[in-house]
Formats: C-alpha cells, sequence, structure tokens
C-alpha cells in the first residue's frame, strides 16, 4: 500500500469570485449547432441579446446551495505549477550523491499524487450576491457589435474549506503545495481571473 497524507485548507477570496458554469441549459446543443453553415434567415435572428445570453455563466448548485468541483483548485494547482516550475528544486541522489534539480512536469505529478475533497466544495450560499457585466466585441449581419458577457459571483471574504490529500512521493511536497497555494493571491479561481477576480488567500 502507498502512503498518504492529509491536511486541511481554509481559503479566503480577496475579490469577487466569478461563475464558470454555462447559464443555457441547451449550451452543447448550441454549440453544435455554431458548426453548421447559417441561413440568411438564421444569420438574421443572431442578435447582440443572443449572443448575450450564451455568454452567461454561473455557479452548480446542488440541495444544499452553491458549490464548485474539486477540480477548479487541482486546476488552479496545475496553471500555479506552470507558472512558478521554473523556481522549484527538488533534491535528486545518484550514486549516493545528493543534489538539487529543477522540478519537470509537475502538471502530471500533480495529477498524479495531490486529491481534493470533498467532490463539491460549498460555497454556503443558496444564491449568487450578484451579476458582474463586461463588454465582448462580436461581430453580426450588421457589421461588429459591442455586447455584455454575464457571470454570477460571490463576494470577496468568502471563506472555501476542504482537503488535500497527497501521495508520499520523492518530488511533490507539501511545501511545494503550499507555494503554489500562494500563487491564488495572483490568480485564483473562477471566470475572468487575469481580470483579478477569484483571487484569494490561505487561511
Amino acid at each position: 500500500m502507498f502512503n498518504t497524507e492529509k491536511r486541511q485548507y481554509k481559503i479566503k477570496l480577496l475579490t469577487e469570485m466569478l461563475g464558470t458554469v454555462p447559464k443555457d441549459p441547451e449550451v452543447y446543443k448550441a454549440y453544435i449547432e455554431t458548426k453548421k453553415p447559417l441561413t440568411v434567415e438564421e444569420k438574421e435572428f443572431l442578435t447582440v441579446e443572443k449572443i448575450e445570453e450564451k455568454g452567461w455563466t454561473g455557479f452548480h448548485r446542488d440541495e444544499n446551495g452553491l458549490f464548485i468541483y474539486d477540480y477548479m483548485i487541482r486546476g488552479m494547482l496545475k496553471n500555479a505549477g506552470e507558472v512558478l516550475q521554473q523556481g522549484i528544486e527538488v533534491e535528486k541522489e545518484k550514486k549516493g550523491v545528493v543534489s538539487k534539480e529543477k522540478l519537470k512536469g509537475i502538471r502530471g505529478k500533480l495529477d498524479k499524487y495531490v486529491f481534493i475533497a470533498p467532490r463539491k466544495i460549498s460555497l454556503n450560499k443558496t444564491a449568487p450576491d450578484g451579476i458582474i457585466e463586461r463588454p465582448l466585441r462580436a461581430m453580426t449581419m450588421q457589421g461588429p457589435r459591442v455586447s455584455l458577457a454575464r457571470s454570477d459571483y460571490v463576494n470577496a471574504g468568502l471563506e472555501l474549506e476542504f482537503e488535500v490529500e497527497l501521495i508520499k512521493n520523492k518530488e511533490i511536497t507539501w511545501e511545494i503545495i503550499d507555494m503554489l497555494f500562494e500563487y491564488g493571491k495572483y490568480c485564483g479561481l473562477g471566470q475572468f481571473r487575469n481580470g483579478s477576480y477569484g483571487r484569494f488567500l490561505v487561511m
């Protein structure tokens, strides 16, 4: 049997976190529809309002309220790993000689050794705190138009709790995991992260 260790983490949002789930229940059908050539009549009905509706995102919800899935946390760790990988060194032993080397292939190692629980991480809310809109440019039959992308959001200050389980290995350590979580104050969770949304601190 392999050895594992578990640690509890709590993070606190520094900025609003935007939802990532399409509000359109037929988003897959709508995506397939965009791949076929449009008739003239269909093109005429491709209005700015319809483009806006397709661009509205929110949060998963169940009988307990809003939640995010565990893969959002793992995705954040892998993104942080790609950014910070060049500065991460691990000890390697060859023929009794210990040396430090740059850590390579961190995304794959995080996939293999790091796991998040529970599957559904509660936001402790039954509804989002509001809607944020931002402009998007779109090409229609009438020429270029500016439409709005809408995202439900939850407020800064929200705290999320989850467990990280680490399969013991020689490369991914708790020190590295903590370093990756620190990157969350620069680029965190959810939509429009490059707009400084979803940033967080580890409590």
